[in-house]
């Protein structure tokens, strides 16, 4: 109860509003992350084939609904680039109305797999694929800058090197600013007061010049429609959903505090329909700016989230001007020291890796593959998991033994089961018995084991069929309660004991 009263005070937005010192903390994270969010909204923009007005607008309406509707406080979800790739197709081959239209649409089913408990899933993922999904996060966050590296004026790598020196030192003298925000402010006063020539903000696209207004999709309400949309929302909806989960439960983890993943499930497809009608882009947790939020800035409540947004629509409307000239390598040495403060380097340490089973490190490293070289943090996701169960099958499998105990008579011959039985252990039973050799009378003795699924009923109804062609009688005893359910439930109705 004490935790949990400990946990509520953290992310309380009535707490943080009764003290200036964590007000403050709020605040800055807020301007921070607005700043962060505005190139990048940009390049998804410009990923999804869309005016870069429609990421802005997505940034600044996922933002402000997810504040109130999420149930991770400090978590940031805006326009994203595993979104923005998602939904590119629609874009680029039936248009803007569309995209929005599958945006909403990925918003509903959002909801409605949020209501029906898909964040409950979220245990089925293992350690090393959650490790494995943190460390592709950080090589997908560094590979996103490599474009601003490439092809740039000289003068662009001094600068990224003064930002991340600012951002390494000044926590060592005073926490009372955010660094990122102290690095962009230096470094757009020095670009702008010294005339130095290097690609900015303003250089990315437009900046819109007035607020967002209510948007319906110009599209028939016909099943062609949904034919066309429905695939694409569907492929949004679960990578929106698997993104925001996981960034969720590595918040929970950073500032060692609960969340409420269902509600965060139907608030991000609530965000997104909110979104849609407002004519955005459609977005999901941003791990890059979340990690800014309470990694680099400590916030915690739903206070920095809420001004993200409101600061990301101020900042493009209001002060576009300015914004423009912020430097790219002041955007870029953040997002880098993002980068390096996500990725676990525990997991990657020499001594780590040797005391890890070997099947653990093939997971984490399959996961990291598949994410970056699809660029999918779904796909890798799923891949890890797939990975994991098929080795956790393997290791599971390899414990069950039958084990020859007892011969009470001449006639008789016990043989005792051990282990867990399902389908990777299961299909090599038959192959343990000596048909020919045996006994009249078989007893197979299960009190040390359990049937877990009709692969193991099938196959002791083979083992049965195997000795009856040889004129033997088999008696299975020992079946606990559940094993016994399932075998009366299932055997001799699986089909000539396949």
């Amino acid at each position: 109860m004490e935790h949990f009263r400990h946990e509520h005070e953290v992310t309380s937005v009535r707490a943080a509003l009764r003290s200036p010192k964590r007000l403050r903390t709020e605040v800055l994270a807020g301007l921070v992350v607005a700043l962060a969010l505005i190139p990048e909204a940009i390049s998804f923009s410009i990923i999804a084939g869309v005016d870069p007005r429609l990421g802005l607008f997505a940034s600044f309406t996922m933002a402000v609904s997810i504040a109130f509707l999420g149930g991770r406080p400090a978590m940031i979800s805006a326009a994203t680039g595993a979104i923005a790739l998602v939904i590119a197709p629609v874009a680029r081959e039936h248009g803007l109305d569309y995209l929005i239209a599958t945006v909403i649409l990925g918003g509903v089913i959002q909801v409605v797999l949020g209501l029906a408990g898909v964040a409950k899933m979220m245990r089925f993922i293992p350690r090393s694929v959650m490790v494995g999904f943190v460390n592709a996060l950080a090589i997908l966050i560094f590979l996103a800058q490599v474009p601003h590296l490439v092809d740039v004026p000289v003068a662009v790598y001094p600068l990224i090197a003064v930002g991340l020196l600012i951002m390494v030192a000044l926590p060592k003298f005073t926490q009372a600013v955010p660094a990122p925000l102290v690095a962009i402010v230096v470094l757009t006063i020095f670009t702008v007061a010294a005339a130095i020539a290097v690609p900015t903000v303003g250089d990315q696209g437009d900046l819109p010049d007035s607020l967002p207004s209510l948007f319906f999709p110009n599209v028939p309400f016909t099943l062609e429609t949904l034919q066309i949309i429905g695939p694409f929302s569907i492929a949004m909806a679960l990578v929106g959903l698997m993104e925001s989960l996981m960034t969720a439960k590595l918040v929970d983890d950073v500032t060692d505090t609960h969340s409420n993943k269902t509600r965060e499930a139907w608030g991000q497809g609530a965000a997104n329909i909110i979104t849609g009608f407002f004519g955005g882009m459609g977005g999901c947790a941003m791990i890059g700016q979340t990690m800014i939020n309470v990694k680099a800035a400590r916030a915690r409540t739903r206070i920095s989230t809420f001004l993200a947004g409101v600061f990301l629509l101020i900042l493009v409307v209001g002060l576009g001007d300015i914004v423009s000239l912020i430097p790219m390598a002041a955007l870029v040495a953040v997002m880098i020291m993002v980068s390096v403060g996500t990725m676990d380097w525990h997991s990657l340490q020499p001594a780590t890796l040797k005391r890890l089973p070997k099947s653990e490190t093939f997971v984490m490293a399959a996961t990291v593959v598949v994410v970056v070289a699809t660029h999918n943090l779904a796909i890798g996701v799923i891949a890890g998991v797939i990975v994991a169960s098929v080795m956790f099958a393997r290791r599971v499998a390899h414990f069950t033994e039958v084990v020859d105990v007892a011969h009470p008579d001449d006639d008789t011959r016990v043989y005792k089961v051990v282990g867990e039985l399902f389908f990777a252990s299961s299909n090599d039973l038959v192959y343990q018995f000596d048909y020919v050799g045996d006994p009249r009378n078989v007893v197979i003795d299960l009190t040390d084991s359990h049937i877990w699924d009709a692969s193991t009923v099938a196959s002791l109804d083979a083992i049965e069929t195997k000795y009856r062609a040889k004129g033997k009688n088999v008696t299975i005893i020992g079946l606990n309660p559940e094993s016994l359910e399932r075998h009366e439930r299932l055997a001799g109705h699986l089909g000539g004991g396949h």
